[in-house]
C-alpha cells in the first residue's frame, strides 16, 4: 500500500484511539471519521472529520482514500458504503466479533439479536465489497480490554470497586482469551497491508487462555486488592440483574452473562498468526487498564 493514507471509521472508540496512535508512530496519515466533533492537532498525522448523522446528506471526499479500517460496530458500516465507494476504496478492514458465535442460541433475546446483526452485517459488507471490486478483511476479536475504556474488564473493576467483591456462578471455570485493544489495532493494520488476507475473515483471540475465575482474580490484583469471590446461585443472579437493569449502566446485563461463566469461549487464531503475523500478548493487566 504505497499511499500510507487510511480512512478510519469509529476513530474515537477504544480500538480507534490505539489504531490512530499506531498509524502515527508508523508515519501514516489517517483521516479519522467520528460522529463527535474533534479539534485537529496542528502538525499531527491525523485529520479529523465529523460524520453526518445517518439519513443526512453524505459528506464529500476531497482526496482519494484507497484503504479503510472500520472499528465502529460493523452494523453501522452500511450507512457509509457511499462515502467509502466515493473515496476510491480498494481495501476495507472491518471489525466484527466472536459474539456472532457465542451469543447464538442465548437465553437472552437481546443477545440473540446481537449475534444476528453481526452475521447479517458481515454478509452485507462482503457482498457489497465483492460487487464493487473492493477487497475486504473481517476481524472477529474475543473479549476486548485495555486502557480502562472497555466494557468488559473495566466493568468488572467498577463492580469490585463499588461492592468490594465479585459474584461468580458455580466454579466459573469457563475459558476466556481476553485481547488487548492495542493488539486488535495491530491486527487491523496488518490486515490492511497483507495481500493474501484479501476477502478473508479471521478470529483474533488473546495470547493466553485462562478460566473466568482466574481472569476476575487478576482484575483484583491490578486494582491492588485481595480477591474476594462470592459464589452466587443462578436464581440470585437473575434477581439481581432484574433489579440492576433499571439503572442505566446495567441495562445491557442479563442472566445469560452469568451462565456463560462456565462455558468455554475459545477461538483459534492460527490463521491470523500465519497470515497477519498476529502475536497477541498474554493477559497481563496493568493499573492503566482498569479504572481506579
Amino acid at each position: 500500500m504505497p499511499e500510507r493514507k487510511v480512512g478510519v471509521l469509529g476513530a474515537s472508540s477504544l480500538v480507534g484511539g490505539c489504531l490512530l496512535a499506531q498509524l502515527e508512530e508508523m508515519e501514516w496519515s489517517a483521516i479519522a471519521f467520528s460522529r463527535e466533533k474533534r479539534v485537529a492537532i496542528q502538525g499531527g498525522t491525523v485529520e479529523w472529520r465529523q460524520l453526518p448523522a445517518p439519513g443526512m446528506k453524505s459528506m464529500e471526499i476531497t482526496c482519494p482514500i484507497s484503504h479503510w479500517i472500520c472499528v465502529a460496530p460493523i452494523w453501522v458500516l452500511p450507512d457509509y458504503f457511499a462515502l467509502i465507494e466515493a473515496s476510491g476504496a480498494r481495501r476495507l478492514v472491518a471489525l466484527s466479533s466472536t459474539s456472532r458465535f457465542t451469543k447464538v442460541g442465548s437465553g437472552d433475546t437481546a443477545e440473540n439479536a446481537v449475534a444476528a446483526k453481526l452475521i447479517e452485517s458481515e454478509a452485507r459488507v462482503q457482498a457489497w465489497a465483492d460487487d464493487r471490486g473492493i477487497e475486504w478483511v473481517v476481524l472477529r476479536p474475543t473479549l476486548i480490554y485495555g486502557l480502562a475504556r472497555d466494557k468488559n474488564i473495566s466493568e468488572m473493576a467498577r463492580i469490585i470497586c463499588r461492592f468490594g467483591f465479585f459474584p461468580l456462578l458455580g466454579s466459573a471455570q469457563g475459558l476466556r482469551q481476553p485481547i488487548h485493544a492495542e493488539d486488535v489495532a495491530a491486527a487491523c493494520v496488518a490486515a490492511l497491508r497483507v495481500p493474501s488476507a484479501a476477502n478473508r475473515a479471521y478470529n483474533i483471540s488473546g495470547g493466553e487462555t485462562l478460566a473466568y475465575r482466574e481472569m476476575v482474580s487478576r482484575v483484583f490484583t491490578a486494582l491492588g486488592r485481595p480477591a474476594r469471590l462470592a459464589t452466587v446461585p443462578l436464581w440470585a443472579f437473575r434477581l439481581a440483574v432484574a433489579m440492576l437493569r433499571y439503572l442505566p449502566p446495567y441495562r445491557h446485563w442479563s442472566a445469560a452473562m452469568a451462565e456463560r461463566m462456565n462455558r468455554d469461549l475459545v477461538f483459534d487464531h492460527t490463521d491470523a498468526a500465519c497470515d497477519l503475523g498476529f502475536k497477541p500478548r498474554g493477559f497481563a493487566l496493568t493499573a492503566k487498564d482498569v479504572p481506579q
